[in-house]
């Protein structure tokens, strides 16, 4: 079994891209693997919320996964999303994943479901993958999963050895399931990306934001290597970028795929439903810090910053 603590730093969640006509942009999602290589990811994690998952159907989630495995050959881990609303499309993606040879698959908390129930549904799917499993633990307005719940869990199912944790407020959480399972559990952050330094601090193993990743990826090198300072002030130079994207995951993901397009990894911004487009008010504030996110990105990698 790998040593699951060596997952650290950024793990990003990809985006889907679209060609005109609305299928998935395999080409495009070629460019995206490469990029986050280059940028010194430590992994990825695809299918997930950003990837408006929720939109594709079976056959095209399995399509977008086995092309970022092929493009990938090995050079960084994947996780791989199975959160569905459907218990069968959850079971065929965890097959799907082991087939393909993924790190781990990744499952939101299937609404409805608690205790054993829960318990037996998450065992089925780890018992159908690739042997790793990570639960997202995602409430966007609320706390989550228990605390007693996860630990529960943490004991009682093998596979379970990631946390992917995104509820309001996030950061006592990390503290808390850390000693909880006197960290030995792996535990990640998302959403709540925009209180990064606090994560750090608290002692967080990896982030999974959408986008930025060279920004990230430098952020995280500054806090290991001991440089606090220089860490937090790059983080505080994206501030402004992460105030508007995380108003709501919608905002996020179409500004995002504005920064992928002018990044010359997509070929189209397209989102599908229920994604709206933004109106003149938010394209105005898009367009002035997407050119403050490309400077910064650019300023990193000719480390200037």
């Amino acid at each position: 079994m790998p040593d699951v603590p060596t997952l650290r730093g950024i793990v990003p969640s990809l985006n889907t891209p679209f060609l005109p006509d609305g299928r998935i942009d395999i080409g495009g999602l070629g460019r995206l693997v490469d990029h986050t290589v280059a940028a010194g990811c430590a992994g990825m994690l695809i299918l997930a919320v950003a990837s408006e998952m929720a939109t594709l159907s079976l056959n095209e989630r399995r399509c977008a996964a086995k092309a970022i495995v092929e493009r990938n050959a090995g050079r960084i881990p994947i996780v791989l999303s199975v959160t569905a609303d459907d218990p069968a499309m959850r079971r065929a993606l965890a097959r799907f994943g082991r087939e393909l040879g993924v790190l781990a698959l990744c499952c939101q908390v299937p609404a409805g479901l608690s205790g054993m129930a829960l318990e037996a549904e998450l065992r089925e799917i780890a018992e159908a993958g690739p042997g790793l499993l990570m639960i997202q633990d995602l409430d966007w307005s609320g706390s989550g999963l228990a605390i007693a719940t996860i630990q529960s869990l943490f004991e009682r199912l093998p596979a379970f050895r990631f946390l992917k944790l995104e509820t309001v407020p996030s950061g006592p959480k990390y503290t808390s399931v850390l000693e909880a399972t006197g960290g030995r559990l792996h535990v990640s952050g998302g959403w709540a990306v925009a209180q990064m330094m606090e994560a750090l601090a608290r002692g967080v193993h990896a982030f999974m934001p959408t986008g930025f990743e060279p920004i990230y990826v430098t952020i995280y090198r500054h806090w290991i290597a001991g440089r606090a300072a220089e860490a937090e002030a790059l983080f505080e130079r994206l501030l402004p970028v992460l105030a508007f994207t995380n108003q709501h995951i919608h905002v996020s993901i179409r500004f995002l795929k504005q920064l992928r397009r002018a990044e010359g990894l997509f070929a189209t911004d397209l989102c599908r439903p229920p994604v709206p487009e933004f109106d003149a008010f938010q394209q105005h504030q898009a367009d002035r810090l997407l050119t403050r996110a490309l400077e910064l990105q650019d300023a990193v990698r000719r480390d200037i910053v």
